[in-house]
């Protein structure tokens, strides 16, 4: 155990030089000037580009724009909820402590200059009047703006189903202030657990249960059941057998998308790592924290986290673009929006989760032939759909999207990885490098790829830390008790001689 792990630490050192000595190469090339190129004005001005969403399309297609095109050429405006682009593929290292959350995410306003960033909810497009309504979620009244090129990279929201308890009591982990959330909620519910006398609560409070197979279930169980484990260290009366991790699955495997050898690899060593992973199993009830799956099995956890799937932003019903029957935004291979029949929307492009785009590749297809939504294609979609508006714009034409899967990875702890790369496969320690290193790669920001690199390193030196900030969520609750704002706070109670022994009874030996 010990060699193994001096050499997964090796492997991270090593990650951690060689990220840095290629992020410098980058450094540089960015740094050389470049080319700026004439665009055909449109009725005598300048014209506009609104791109809604600022995920993978949105961020990237405004970078490559703004690479090709000066500010007096072209206005571009991105409009999304947040001023930041979360990468997603990290949100299980920062619910873990492995990254801080901060550096996951990417300032709109930093990165995309002279651009205008407009912080609100596209809550409807006219595409053909060219308008699109604006809630800036603030309070006040909806406004339209107008614009000549519309870009549609709205994403996906969660795939959640009418299933009892579900809105009430589950947490989605699609954003990073999620998964912060479950962070906390985690190490705070291992906390309470270490002071409760009562055994069927810490039962209840030590369970966590993770509806999804998929890789954002898996690696976020992973990384977070890594922690949790680590964490009780912390506590005497706290075993790491005393923590239960339940998987629930609908399908008769986990991670499809690396195949049945490695999906069957991921799935023993979770399992022997006291993982419980019920396959062909589904939720059907989690009302007040009482779970009940269909496979007859009920018990009681604090935690349910729901990552079943995603579908499209349901905002583009509101819009009059043509959308296929799961919802997405019909394209071409070029990006370019289409109808049913294949014609060309004028002026109007998607791509990313809530486009159905035509796989032209020769590796394996989604069943339907188009991009799987994963991160690998949106970042290289979103490039592309930069390059081929900046075509259009200067009267060239635009070129076909195609991309050879150059493979898949994932995490499921420190130092524990599966990975498919050009037909190979990798387990273990360097399986979890090769994660790591793609994806501080694909980081939009150099700032972050540094920050997360020195995040990386510094743990090979300092325990991550452990500490719960669930009071983050109600950073008022202080303030009212000490103003008497809040009420009915729970008086405290004797505990009987019997009740401590019971506590008791569980410390470590």
């Amino acid at each position: 155990m010990g060699a193994m792990a001096s050499t997964a630490r090796a492997l991270a050192l090593s990650a951690a030089l060689a990220g840095a000595g290629a992020l410098t190469a980058k450094a540089v090339q960015a740094g050389r000037e470049e080319s700026v190129r004439p665009v055909l004005s449109v009725e005598g001005r300048t014209p506009r580009i609104l791109v809604a969403g600022a995920g993978y399309i949105g961020l990237y297609t405004a970078l490559t724009l703004r690479k090709h095109v000066g500010r007096q050429d072209v206005e571009i405006a991105v409009v999304d909820p947040h001023p930041y682009m979360t990468y997603q593929p990290f949100l299980p290292e920062a619910a873990a402590g492995s990254i801080e959350p901060r550096h996951v995410v990417t300032s709109l306003r930093r990165e995309l200059t002279g651009t205008t960033v407009l912080t609100g909810s596209i809550t409807g497009v006219r595409h053909a009047e060219r308008k699109a309504v604006i809630d800036p979620g603030n309070g006040d009244d909806p406004y339209e703006v107008t614009y000549d090129h519309l870009v549609v990279g709205l994403g996906s929201v969660a795939r959640t189903l009418p299933i009892p308890g579900l809105a009430e009591n589950a947490i989605g982990f699609k954003h990073i202030e999620e998964a912060t959330a479950l962070r906390n909620q985690v190490l705070g519910k291992l906390a309470e657990a270490a002071s409760t006398w009562d055994p069927e609560k810490r039962r209840r409070m030590l369970t966590f249960v993770f509806v999804g197979g998929g890789f954002a279930g898996i690696e976020a169980l992973g990384e977070v059941e890594d922690m949790a484990r680590a964490a009780t260290e912390q506590y005497d009366s706290i075993d790491r057998e005393d923590l239960r991790f339940v998987v629930v699955e609908g399908a008769g495997r986990i991670l499809p998308e690396l195949g049945e050898e490695l999906g069957g690899y991921a799935l023993e060593q979770l399992r022997d790592r006291g993982v419980e992973i019920n396959l062909n199993t589904f939720l059907n009830s989690c009302v007040d924290g009482h779970i009940e799956l269909s496979s007859g099995e009920t018990f009681e956890a604090d935690t349910v986290v729901w990552t079943a799937g995603v579908k499209a932003n349901p905002v583009l019903g509101n819009t009059d673009l043509p959308l296929e029957e799961r919802g997405r935004v019909r394209t071409n291979a070029k990006l370019q929006v289409v109808d049913e029949d294949g014609n060309v929307v004028e002026n109007a492009w998607a791509a990313g989760d809530c486009a159905a785009v035509p796989d032209l590749s020769t590796g394996p297809k989604t069943p339907d032939g188009t991009c799987a939504p994963t991160a690998q294609h949106a970042v290289r979609q979103g490039k592309h759909l930069g390059e081929n508006l900046v075509k259009v714009l200067t009267g060239e034409q635009p070129t076909d999207y195609v991309h050879e899967n150059i493979g898949t990875v994932a995490s499921l702890g420190l130092y524990k990885g599966v990975a498919q790369i050009m037909g190979r496969k990798f387990r273990g320690p360097l399986a979890w490098f090769m994660h790591r290193t793609y994806h501080v790669m694909a980081m939009p920001s150099l700032e972050r790829r540094v920050r997360i690199l020195a995040d990386w390193t510094a743990a090979l030196f300092f325990r991550r830390e452990l500490v719960p900030l669930g009071a983050l969520h109600e950073p008022r609750a202080a303030w009212e008790q000490a103003t008497g704002q809040r009420k009915g706070e729970n008086k405290p109670t004797e505990r009987s001689d019997a009740a401590a022994a019971t506590r008791s009874s569980g410390a470590k030996k």
